[in-house]
């Protein structure tokens, strides 16, 4: 407890310093400093906040408490600290979950694919439902949704697709649909009425930054000899030709065009970067497609996270073990009862890692 009253006392002060840096003036014609200054004081408002609302309570806890010696006011005192000792321990555990270190992913938008697995044509319908599902979901949140790639057979399935959501806190609620999805129902093509059970799988990833291919001249090596080549006035008279060589990851660029040295390295320079940033890009496609294996597994129908059972009108969480009967709506993109309980259990976990269960 010290310690986290060590930091929200910190941050009560960092809070007062801020706002007291952003009347000054040099602060103010700082457009740069000013800007960072005003995002770290919004992103230490709610903790006050929250710590207020706890001190608050307490407050009138503690005044509850003093009642309880007078024999007009005893009754209402009882019920009074009959409803903090419900409200308190909620106050504490949102302020806990807002000192809790953040995922720098929560906040960004996220890539998402779905591949059809174990079932056949079924699998694709139903790699089809969940693509809707998500749409839908999106919808409801005010997110973009946006397909940038679709296989899709004959009858309407989904072999596979790539798709977009971009929106606040897209990836905080979405990374909990990573893995594999089982459905039983009876399909359409289904003559004799018996349930199939099938798989698609799902990943889930937060978009990547931008790759920006910064050089840090110390790592370059430039060594320039003569042009070589077919004729010409200044061919093997001046050292125009330039080879840059990227010592980190070896690659190699040399350029001869023009006459001119300086011009040379410049466009010498322009192909490393181009070759830079398609090595990184190539690092991170490669990262991107581990990640997704690790996410998704194999598609066989044990390794599911959840169940949609249409005879029985329900969709079950396996992680957390919960079970709704609502799984018209939840495929309609009514999915957050099951989001928000896989939230809440993702941040017990949390604070129970770093002793702040109560």
């Amino acid at each position: 407890m010290t310690g986290m009253q060590d930091r929200l006392l910190w941050i009560e002060g960092r809070y007062a310093e801020i706002a007291e840096l952003m009347t000054q003036p040099e602060v103010i014609q700082d457009a740069e400093r000013l800007r960072k200054l005003m995002q770290e004081h919004a992103q230490l408002e709610p903790v006050l906040d929250a710590y207020r609302r706890v001190q608050a309570l307490e407050q009138r806890e503690a005044q509850a408490q003093e009642m309880l010696c007078d024999a007009e006011l005893c009754e209402m005192a009882r019920e009074e600290i009959e409803a903090l000792r419900e409200e308190i321990p909620r106050a504490r555990r949102a302020l806990q979950l807002l000192l809790l270190p953040q995922d720098p992913d929560d906040s960004r938008n996220v890539v998402m694919e779905i591949r059809a697995g174990a079932g056949g044509e079924e699998a694709a319908l139903f790699g089809a439902m969940l693509l809707r599902m998500y749409q839908r979901y999106a919808e409801r949140h005010g997110w973009r949704f946006s397909l940038t790639d679709a296989n899709m057979t004959e009858l309407g399935g989904v072999k596979e697709a790539t798709f977009m959501i971009a929106g606040a806190g897209a990836f905080r609620r979405l990374k909990f649909e990573s893995g594999v999805h089982r459905v039983q129902r009876v399909p359409s093509t289904e003559s004799s009425g018996r349930i199939h059970t099938s798989t698609a799988t799902v990943a889930v990833l937060p978009e990547a930054e931008d790759v920006e291919v910064t050089i840090n001249p110390g790592d370059l090596r430039v060594d320039v000899y003569r042009s070589t080549g077919h004729g010409g006035q200044c061919i093997n008279t001046t050292d125009s030709a330039v080879r840059i060589t990227h010592l980190p990851t070896g690659l190699v660029v040399t350029c001869q065009d023009e006459k001119s040295q300086i011009k040379n390295r410049e466009k010498a320079l322009r192909v490393l970067k181009a070759r830079l940033y398609d090595l990184y890009r190539s690092q991170a496609d490669a990262q991107y497609a581990k990640n997704r294996r690790d996410q998704v597994g194999t598609g066989d129908r044990s390794e599911r996270i959840r169940t949609y059972n249409f005879p029985q009108g329900r969709v079950t969480d396996h992680r957390i073990g919960l079970t709704l009967y609502q799984l018209e709506a939840f495929v309609d993109g009514d999915c957050d009862p099951v989001i928000d309980a896989l939230v809440l259990a993702e941040e017990t976990e949390r604070l129970k890692a770093l002793g702040g269960n109560e």
